[in-house]
């Protein structure tokens, strides 16, 4: 696959091989195993406290004899703590079980829960040669979002990487024909809800 060097004023200069890596089949199950395996394995572990609704007393008794039980009330047998009582007179709420207000959860998440995700190291690395290849596809390219000029794709000589200045290289890649792209990056919206109090209340285009 022959693609144009273009100078930093958008001459073409000359046309160049690229390596056998930019022509491979593009495997986009496996890009995205892959990529969902990267997203795994970085997850932080959370989990509910093991004692949560379970923080209060509710062992009321169930015996025949014990005046401050619930025996004989025709009452179900959720487990209940003792609000208040006058004499023998007790006034309950349920507590505790997963079906009670402020009562445990049935199956809360847990730290101990494994997220991590594995890929074969032949896959792993298809992947990524397919994902190199899918940059050199214009369509491919295009639908991720991006704005690419009509001459995509293109190689740009290496003085590119002399450039010192940021104003120099936005101005090399307008005239390359990547405004459009440069101005949908620079786009940014605030973020809603409580990203804003924890650092990430911008989000930005890639």
């Amino acid at each position: 696959m022959k693609v144009p060097i273009l100078s930093l004023q958008k001459t073409e200069m000359a046309k160049k091989d690229l390596p056998v890596v930019f022509t491979k089949k593009v495997r986009s199950d496996l890009v995205k195993r892959a990529v969902l395996a990267i997203k795994a394995n970085s997850r932080q572990a959370y989990g509910a406290d093991p004692r949560a609704g379970m923080k209060q007393l509710g062992d009321l008794s169930r015996r025949r004899h014990d005046y401050k039980g619930s025996y004989g009330h025709g009452i179900s047998r959720v487990p209940r703590k003792i609000l208040t009582h006058r004499g023998t007179r007790f006034y309950w709420v349920g507590a505790v079980m997963p079906g009670t207000v402020g009562g445990r959860r049935a199956h809360p998440p847990k730290t101990e829960k494994n997220w991590s995700q594995k890929v074969n190291k032949k896959e792993r690395k298809q992947a990524l040669q397919s994902a190199l290849a899918a940059t050199m596809i214009k369509e491919a390219v295009k639908l991720c979002g991006h704005k690419v000029p009509d001459n995509y794709p293109f190689v740009v000589e290496s003085k590119f990487e002399d450039l010192a200045k940021t104003k120099q290289v936005i101005t090399v890649l307008e005239k390359l024909g990547l405004k459009e792209e440069l101005d949908r990056t620079n786009k940014r919206k605030t973020r809603g809800g409580k990203t804003k109090l924890r650092g990430r209340k911008y989000k930005k285009a890639r």
